[in-house]
């Protein structure tokens, strides 16, 4: 079924080959509402328009990271960014020096590079790193990639299909959590609280709301005022449980955009935070080109901390990215990073490192948090001795 598709101001015109896969997302997304009887939820079409086997955003072959993609995340920005992560990787795998390291949804691959070979340097190689990315074409990319850069550490890479059922280490997930798929419930101006789902109309795809009936999200979006609309993510807190089910020792890093639950249900977000990245632009509208458009929302750190906390896990901390990266030495890293390089190549590397610390760029918005189980706890990890946040969670 092909949807008439209003072209957007300033919005890149789609190939035919790319509208063609569109269309066929499309295609595969009307046959899902149509079998639940014309109303699917908000989560079920996210997760179809990302991940659908062969369709989805993150299933398809379209480049999706970097200045040829849909936009850049902090890894393809800066190598400083993985160096300086591989700081707090470091200290957990000196306490469990058998570990793995365990990375979800890595992306091109650049990540992995980084820590590995900033592992490498500091003599912290893990016993293997282990990539967890269900896209068969981002597996390919991440393996070109590691090959290219460390030849002689791809045999300690492997890519798995499931979390393991036990493991030991370290845990890493660069905006992961931004794209697990979200519920979306509205409560309106009489305080009645609605679940937001889609369903077909003549032009496409249309929000339709029904009673909000499950009893969990009722509780969850008990706190939301009148007249406003917000995501709730409790597949993500089950991806928290599930990563720390097997976790025997050790500790996860979660980096995302978000805020704690005050923050994030503030009155000015009354519309949510949902948005889509095409080609380097914001879109406002979920519907956009699916299969080309990556979908996300920011994240309550709240939620997610109480469901580290419910799984057992310990809080090692909370705080910006900016003051993460700082306290993980970033700076020290950019001095000898720029020790012999041009004056070109110095301003290019701190401009980089400038947008990965700067409040008005990722430094605020993205926030880090880390969990642990059965660390010796004496000393803090690299990231998170200064200015903690957690009181705010």
């Amino acid at each position: 079924m092909a949807f008439r598709m209003q072209q957007q101001a300033n919005l890149p015109v789609p190939s035919p080959e790319a509208l063609a896969h569109s269309q066929a997302l499309v295609g595969h997304l009307c046959q899902l509402i149509d079998a639940a009887g014309g109303w699917i939820s908000f989560a079920d079409y996210m997760r179809a328009a990302l991940y659908a086997p062969g369709l989805g955003y993150y299933s398809g072959g379209a480049t999706k990271f970097g200045a040829a993609g849909d936009f850049i995340t902090a890894p393809e920005i800066s190598p400083l960014f993985g160096q300086s992560l591989a700081q707090t990787v470091a200290a957990v795998l000196t306490e469990v020096p058998d570990g793995i390291v365990l990375e979800l949804g890595a992306g091109t691959g650049k990540l992995a590079v980084q820590v590995l070979g900033e592992l490498a340097r500091l003599g912290r190689l893990p016993a293997q790193y282990c990539i967890l990315d269900l896209s068969a074409e981002l597996r390919e990319r991440q393996r070109a990639a590691i090959a290219t850069a460390l030849p002689q550490l791809l045999d300690r890479v492997s890519w798995l299909d499931a979390l393991p059922e036990r493991w030991e280490g370290m845990l890493i997930a660069n905006e992961v959590l931004d794209a697990v798929p979200c519920q979306l419930v509205h409560r309106d101006a009489a305080g009645t609280l609605f679940e937001r789902g889609v369903s077909v109309g003549a032009q496409g795809f249309v929000f339709s709301d029904r009673p909000l009936a499950d009893p969990a999200l009722l509780a969850s979006a008990s706190q939301l005022p009148a007249d406003y609309t917000s995501e709730f993510q409790p597949e993500a807190a089950a991806l928290i449980a599930s990563c720390a089910a097997g976790l025997d020792r050790g500790a996860m890093l979660w980096l995302d955009y978000g805020f704690p639950a005050r923050e994030f249900y503030h009155p000015q977000r009354s519309e949510g935070t949902l948005m889509g990245h095409y080609r380097h632009h914001s879109v406002h509208d979920p519907f956009w080109l699916p299969g080309l458009t990556d979908l996300t929302c920011h994240v309550d750190f709240s939620a997610i901390y109480q469901a580290g906390a419910t799984a057992g896990l310990a809080l090692e901390g909370y705080v910006s990215q900016g003051q993460y990266l700082l306290d993980c030495g970033i700076l020290e890293g950019l001095e000898q990073h720029t020790l012999n390089s041009s004056p070109q190549e110095h301003a290019l590397a701190l401009n980089a490192v400038q947008k990965l610390l700067s409040p008005a760029e990722m430094g605020e918005l993205f926030k880090v948090i880390a969990f642990s189980r059965g660390l010796a706890g004496q000393t803090l990890l690299p990231g998170f001795r200064s200015a903690d946040r957690s009181g705010a969670l």
